[in-house]
């Protein structure tokens, strides 16, 4: 299993930002294999359509050439016209090869890893020209595997080489009785078969290299967990100090709760394990009592605490506190349902002021 320099064992998955982080390196899994086997498919079908063509424009060059090489004055004139033609017939011949060489390389980089823009790889790195590591990257374990896929190519080619030039051995014996025409065409026939065997045997390995670049590159993204550990809280903070953040504002929640029970009309508790504080304003704007404090057990005996120290009313109605928690959240007014409940409260409260009491009535009954 890998392991980092450390000697940690890499068995987590990569995340996407060491995902990220790779490609702008250039860390990409890629297979040369597969770049090669594109540039001999595109060679092989340039070849394969256009050798006709290629033949004639060189037949022609020739033949201007020789036809032309008497009559010819060398001077500035001359040697113009003979260096235009010979251009025209260059990029007529390497012009098409070239151009499907860089076609089928772009298809097979763009297949293998996407439109990826590695800008760091672009930077100098001097690490890369440590001898010490270079030796070290010398006996690993990927470049013995590039040498036994060197050997075997090597092997391949040589066998299907040796095999297809057996199959022709009998033509070989007459080919002093042919014409240049039946020669040339019977050398192309057989560089064509040889090639395309070549091509098939290198593609399957390319394809098994391909799959190979992938695990090694899935392997080497893998990250221990400390490393997970640390790239969570790059990402998304400290676990600690987000939670002391988050208690330092559960707590400044809590005081500016707290300093409102002062001002509370009554607090309702179910004795011990609920309190909740009601305010309740006739001139305010809105008839309905609203929560402004509510908490259970610590919380609740903090807010009686508060109740008794500014001469609050605390009154026991066990079903009225536990609805009242359980519905209304701090600064909203009860719902219509705990009117009743609440002026029945309310009305204990202000029992010695009849007229505050009838008032209550009529504003929550009406």
């Amino acid at each position: 299993m890998a392991e980092n320099e450390n000697g940690q064992e890499k068995t987590e998955q990569p995340s996407a930002k060491r995902r990220e982080e790779a490609e702008e390196k250039g860390q990409v899994a890629k297979s040369q294999e597969l770049n090669s086997v594109a540039v001999i498919a595109a060679m092989l079908i340039v070849f394969k359509f256009m050798s006709d063509s290629f033949g004639a424009s060189i037949k022609g060059y020739m033949g201007y050439m020789y036809s032309e090489s008497g009559v010819y004055d060398l001077n500035l004139n001359s040697f113009v016209d003979i260096m235009a033609h010979t251009m025209m017939t260059t990029v007529k011949v390497l012009g098409p090869i070239l151009l499907t060489v860089l076609l089928f390389g772009i298809m097979s980089n763009v297949g293998q890893v996407g439109l990826v823009f590695a800008d760091k790889a672009m930077k100098p790195d001097f690490s890369k020209v440590n001898p010490m590591k270079g030796l070290k990257r010398m006996f690993s374990t990927r470049s013995l595997v590039e040498l036994l896929k060197g050997v075997i190519k090597i092997a391949i080619i040589a066998y299907i080489g040796y095999s297809v030039l057996e199959g022709f051995y009998g033509s070989y014996l007459i080919m002093p009785s042919r014409s240049v025409a039946e020669i040339a065409a019977f050398l192309a026939d057989s560089i064509y078969e040889i090639t395309f065997k070549i091509l098939l045997a290198l593609l399957l390995m390319a394809i098994a290299d391909f799959a190979y670049q992938r695990y090694e590159h899935e392997k080497g993204l893998k990250m221990t967990k400390d490393e997970v550990k640390d790239e969570t809280k790059q990402s998304e903070g400290d676990p600690k100090v987000k939670s002391r953040i988050k208690s330092i504002m559960r707590q400044r929640s809590m005081d500016r709760m707290m300093s409102k029970v002062p001002d509370a009309t009554v607090v309702v508790t179910n004795p011990t394990h609920f309190a909740v504080a009601l305010l309740y304003d006739p001139a305010s704007k809105s008839d309905a009592p609203k929560v402004v404090a509510k908490g259970k057990n610590l919380i609740a005996l903090r807010i009686k605490e508060i109740a008794a120290e500014n001469n609050i009313p605390v009154i026991e109605n066990k079903p009225l506190a536990r609805s009242l928690y359980a519905m209304v959240e701090v600064d909203q007014e009860i719902p219509e349902l705990l009117y009743q409940a609440v002026a029945e409260v309310l009305s204990q409260v202000f029992q010695g002021n009849r007229s505050r009491y009838n008032q209550i009535q009529g504003a929550l009954n009406g």
